[in-house]
C-alpha cells in the first residue's frame, strides 16, 4: 500500500485550515501557497474531502473551504480514506472480491492484523496534533531559496601605536 500525494495534500491542506480559527473561510489558493500545493490538483482534492463531510465549500465572493469539524476530531484515517477509499492491504481482504483463498490462507490473518495495525496509527493521529508539529511547506520553500549567508570576519586594522612603532 502507498499513501498517495493526494493524500499528502489533502492533509496539509487541513493542516492549513487548522491553523486558523473554527469556522474561518480560506481560499483554495491561500492554501495552495502556504503549502506549496498546486491548486488546480488542490481543488481536485478538496472536493474528495467535501464529499467526505470534512470541508465545506463556500462560493461567491469571499469565498473558500472550512473545517466541518474541530481539528482535534479528524483523523488522519478519515482523511486518507476521504481522498483513497478505505485502506486495504490486499485485495483478499477487501470484502466484495471474495477471495478464493479466503478461510484457508496463512497469509489472511497476517495482512489483516498488519492492516489493523496501519489503521490503528492513522486513526489515532489527529489534525490538531499534527499542525502542532507542521511547518507550512511554502516557508520551508522560503527558508531553501534565500541565500546562505557566509560570514567572513573583516581584518582589523592595527592600532595606530603599533603601526608608528614599526615605522621607527
Amino acid at each position: 500500500m502507498q499513501i498517495t500525494r493526494a493524500s499528502e495534500y489533502a492533509m496539509l491542506g487541513l493542516l492549513a485550515l487548522a491553523r486558523r480559527p473554527m469556522g474561518e473561510v480560506v481560499m483554495l489558493d491561500v492554501v495552495a501557497r502556504e503549502e506549496d500545493i498546486p491548486v488546480s490538483f488542490l481543488g481536485k482534492i478538496f472536493q474528495s474531502l467535501a464529499r467526505g463531510k470534512l470541508v465545506k465549500s463556500s462560493r461567491g465572493s469571499g469565498g473558500g473551504f472550512m473545517l466541518v469539524r474541530s481539528p482535534e476530531t479528524i483523523t488522519a484515517l478519515e482523511v486518507i480514506e476521504a481522498v483513497e477509499g478505505p485502506v486495504s492491504l490486499t485485495r483478499c481482504l477487501d470484502e466484495d472480491t471474495g477471495c478464493e483463498h479466503a478461510g484457508g490462507c496463512a497469509l489472511c490473518g497476517l495482512f489483516a492484523e498488519a492492516q489493523d495495525r496501519v489503521k490503528e496509527v492513522f486513526s489515532s493521529a489527529t489534525v490538531a496534533q499534527l499542525s502542532g508539529r507542521h511547518i507550512p511547506g511554502g516557508m520551508v520553500r522560503q527558508a531553501r531559496q534565500r541565500e546562505r549567508i557566509v560570514f567572513r570576519p573583516q581584518r582589523a586594522a592595527k592600532p595606530a601605536a603599533l603601526t608608528e612603532k614599526n615605522a621607527a
